[in-house]
């Protein structure tokens, strides 16, 4: 039998169902593998170590709380070199579909370049409000500003690297649906880690992602040197922000969570889905937690 490491003999949790309830995060595990409650480890319950656990835990969630959007920075900051590497360390990281990583990051410095991505997204505001979108915008004019800028973009030629039958059936193209949501899921998942690292460094972060419409693609392409069967999806800003940041409403554990079977008592109706848009978007998207209602 393999011997444990030292750190090992801290605390343990035993994860046996019928001590879950009373062991929980106390449970001590005794050289035998027997629980409090009696009985042994083999074939039976996994031992998960607590006391590092519990560190490495309350030190994400750390992590995770402190990530609140900022939409205006210093602009006099200098974002160190090696903080771009860190932050896309650890977007590299990321898990993806068949392991295809179909990202690629553009780090931007230039302030011409910022300020041409300020550009597009000011008229794409103006855009949407002459069309009478009714859709809440930020102010993008600190796009330029924004000490530390990422280009996020994705590769969708990889969809070919999930299940899908080539041959232009309908059963193929409900594949590729799926298999276009696998990619984006996927970058997402490295965007966001991209997102935690920043966080991690003391920095807020701005994600934006109105950029999916072929306009912006024609606009911001060839200012970034993209190929074109290649696909700008999201912007990274972050830096110092000029103000603290708030947070943000979020729903409660038990409005997002089931077990088993989806709770319908969480179920929303078309309807209802609408009033939320009328009565309540605004609000959570711009406002305080605290300043809802």
């Amino acid at each position: 039998m393999r011997a444990r490491p030292a750190w090992s003999t801290a605390r343990l949790r035993c994860t046996r169902w019928c001590c879950r309830a009373s062991c929980s995060r106390k449970a001590r595990i005794s050289g035998s593998g027997e629980c409090r409650r009696g009985g042994t480890d083999e074939g039976q319950r996994s031992l998960v170590m607590n006391a590092p656990t519990s560190h490495a835990f309350d030190a994400l969630m750390q992590i995770v709380r402190e990530r609140k959007t900022s939409r205006a920075f210093e602009p006099d900051f200098v974002v160190p070199s090696e903080h771009f590497d860190m932050i896309l360390e650890a977007a590299r990281h990321a898990p993806s579909g068949a392991n295809a990583q179909p990202w690629h990051y553009i780090v931007v410095t230039d302030p011409a370049v910022k300020a041409t991505i300020r550009d597009y997204f000011v008229a794409e505001q103006r855009r949407r409000a002459k069309l009478k979108m009714k859709f809440p915008t930020p102010n993008y004019q600190h796009v330029a500003t924004a000490p530390g800028l990422i280009v996020v973009v994705a590769d969708f030629r990889y969809i070919r690297a999930f299940p899908v039958l080539n041959d232009g059936s309908d059963l193929d193209r409900m594949y590729r649906e799926n298999a276009e949501r696998i990619l984006l899921q996927s970058v997402a998942a490295s965007t966001m880690s991209a997102h935690l690292a920043a966080t991690a460094l003391g920095y807020g972060v701005w994600w934006i992602t109105a950029i999916g419409q072929e306009e912006a693609q024609r606009a911001l392409k060839p200012v970034l040197g993209v190929p074109d069967d290649l696909a700008v999806i999201d912007i990274m800003c972050f830096g110092p922000p000029l103000q603290a940041p708030y947070k943000r409403w979020k729903k409660s554990l038990d409005e997002i969570r089931s077990f088993e079977r989806f709770d319908m008592a969480n179920y929303r109706t078309p309807a209802q889905i609408d009033e939320w848009i009328k009565t309540t978007r605004h609000k959570v998207m711009y406002r305080d937690e605290s300043n809802v209602d």
